[in-house]
């Protein structure tokens, strides 16, 4: 084989692996690994430091107040408790992690997404709107209304939401396959970066008057 054409090979097969590479949390190597912040009193590493196992006591898997409402008194009428490993120490390496999700009236968790997580949710109380996006270049909307008791699943790194369409407050648990799952609220990163993207790019891109642009950079 020539030597052009066993690069271009190489080339492809380089771009083949690299599209189907992915991430996730860590497969946990011994019974626990609570997080620990100093080094000094580390024994294991394990994706973050870790307490000596024989060290570790209940506190470092608990967490108390999930039962209490968050503060809704902002811009999208929501507030979302996260319970990660921040949290809880005793999370790392174990691959989950859970949130609360409170709502108003017609209040809404905006488009988002999990870079390292698939999300499952379930209504406690009221009446909620929900959907993903797949990817492009389909970008086909799967949503459904929900109801108390109803569950609804979120694939990894899709772009979702979650609006309350009904005239109370709303309430979900959601569980999420990763320690530390991150979120990406696409207005904030989009519009609120920091330092901000240039406006030209995004008029462009969302075919806008910069005015448009500028407008909403001042709103994140």
């Amino acid at each position: 084989m020539k030597k052009g054409v066993s690069f271009l090979v190489t080339v492809a097969l380089v771009a083949l692996v690299s599209s189907l590479a992915s991430a996730s949390d860590p497969s946990p190597l011994q019974d626990t690994c609570v997080a620990i912040d100093e080094p000094k009193d580390a024994v294991f590493v394990n994706g973050k430091f870790c307490k000596d196992p024989k060290l570790t006591v209940a506190e470092d898997f608990f967490f108390s107040g999930l039962d209490k409402p968050g503060n809704t008194s902002n811009a999208v009428a929501s507030n979302v408790t996260t319970v990660n490993v921040d949290k809880i120490k005793g999370l790392n390496t174990l691959g989950i992690s859970m949130v609360r999700i409170d709502y108003e009236p017609y209040g809404q968790n905006p488009p988002h997404t999990h870079p390292r997580a698939t999300e499952i949710l379930t209504v406690l109380e009221g009446t909620l709107y929900v959907g993903f996006v797949t990817s492009n270049t389909e970008n086909r909307l799967i949503s459904k209304v929900l109801n108390k008791g109803d569950v609804f699943v979120f694939p990894i790194g899709l772009i979702h939401f979650q609006f309350n369409i009904g005239k109370t407050n709303a309430v979900a648990i959601a569980a999420l396959s990763s320690q530390n799952p991150g979120v990406i609220t696409i207005t904030n990163a989009v519009f609120g970066s920091d330092p901000p993207i240039n406006p030209d790019v995004l008029t462009r891109a969302f075919q806008l008057d910069k005015s448009v642009v500028k407008y909403l950079q001042s709103r994140f």
